[in-house]
């Protein structure tokens, strides 16, 4: 083999190596506060956390959160605009970064919140609407029009925030067979059987958990085991660890966002596991503006490790990148996304002093580019 052929395949190896350390950033937002034009798309390298504008999506109502449709060919985003809310439906070129608008269809449901989608259904929670709006998938990636509204009743103790029920979040569990609906107002967890083709019984009511009074459940994730789960509350500040099985949970520990003495106001917002498994985050808003740092222990318990300030206001949403060097918090007041070097070995965060300056973003979400 020449040396001249040997050079050119070390070459071409060195490339692609290369671009598997960048992946797409897409990023939702609020566009009512004048600072935003839509959906943006970064080029993002996971080696220096260097990024650049690909493509920004105008023209498109509060797409505050968004969700990648199967193969990462389209994108779901909600259109948060209280009675007249809708989801709409985008193709993806995930090389390009461009979007194409292909439909959108009421949520019938005010101010959708968070959206999912599979090859089959696409989801979303609706926050003042109490319910959870189920569309099919066309062929071509676009929304059917509603084939399921499910309605949440009741209501907590809060007078001022719980007099009925709000749907904050839908999520598949590991196995894809139920989805998880956290309700804000009614402070509790339902779990759904889902068939992917049921039509207009997509979702069937399968079991709920109460959640502490006036906790406010938020979001929810499953541990990479898929043995534990971990619900974030948006009004005390506090987290629900549950063990998981047979689509059972089980409450195994209460744990808290905020420090001790701490009596500022709360705003719990979102909640990852890094991709090795050790460490989870919490965001909390109110008077805080801070992640909190547990490390995960073999039997799923929590301990807290360290509080890190997000450097500006409002934490909304945050990610981990997939290799999981760096997390990214969007701050939807200060209009800013602040990028943080995570400590693998110990979870804590270091800023890197880089800032992506977007108007309010809402929802971070990496796809790799094809």
């Amino acid at each position: 083999m020449s040396r001249l052929l040997i050079f050119s395949i070390i070459l071409l190896s060195m490339q692609s190596c290369t671009q598997k350390k960048d992946y797409n950033l897409i990023v939702g937002t609020y566009t009512n506060t004048g600072k935003s034009e839509g959906i943006y798309v970064y080029d993002f390298n996971t080696a220096t956390a260097d990024f650049k504008v690909k493509h920004v999506e105008k023209n498109v109502l509060n797409p505050s959160y968004l969700a990648l449709g199967a193969e990462d060919k389209t994108i779901y985003a909600v259109n948060e605009a209280a009675e007249n809310s809708s989801a709409s439906a985008f193709s993806f070129d995930a090389s390009t970064g461009k979007l194409a608008f292909l439909n959108k269809q009421p949520t019938d449901g005010a101010d959708p919140c968070y959206i999912i989608a599979d090859k089959d259904n696409v989801l979303t929670a609706n926050y003042s609407g109490g319910s959870i709006s189920v569309f099919g998938i066309e062929k071509n990636g676009s929304l059917s029009s509603l084939k399921q509204l499910i309605k949440h009743s009741g209501k907590s103790i809060d007078t001022a925030r719980q007099k009925g029920p709000h749907v904050h979040m839908v999520q598949f569990t590991p196995d894809h067979q139920h989805v998880v609906v956290d309700d804000l107002g009614t402070d509790k967890v339902y779990l759904y059987q889902y068939n992917s083709t049921g039509g207009s019984q997509t979702l069937t009511a399968s079991d709920s958990v109460n959640i502490t009074p006036g906790a406010g459940p938020r979001h929810i994730v499953f541990s990479n085991d898929s043995k534990h789960a971990y619900l974030v509350h948006e009004m005390d500040g506090g987290i629900t660890v549950f063990s998981y099985e047979s689509n059972k949970l089980q409450e195994i520990q209460k744990a808290k966002m905020t420090e001790e003495g701490f009596n500022g106001e709360n705003g719990g917002a979102d909640i990852h596991i890094s991709p090795d498994g050790k460490f989870l985050y919490a965001s909390n808003r109110g008077s805080e503006n801070k992640i909190t740092i547990f490390a995960i222990g073999t039997d799923g318990k929590l301990t807290v490790k360290g509080y890190q300030s997000t450097l500006g206001k409002g934490p909304r949403n945050f990610v981990i990148d997939p290799t999981g060097k760096y997390l990214l918090v969007g701050h939807q007041y200060t209009n800013d996304i602040v990028i943080f070097e995570r400590n693998i070995e110990t979870g804590t965060l270091k800023d890197t002093g880089k800032r992506i300056e977007v108007g309010a973003p809402v929802c971070l979400v990496f796809a790799p580019i094809k």
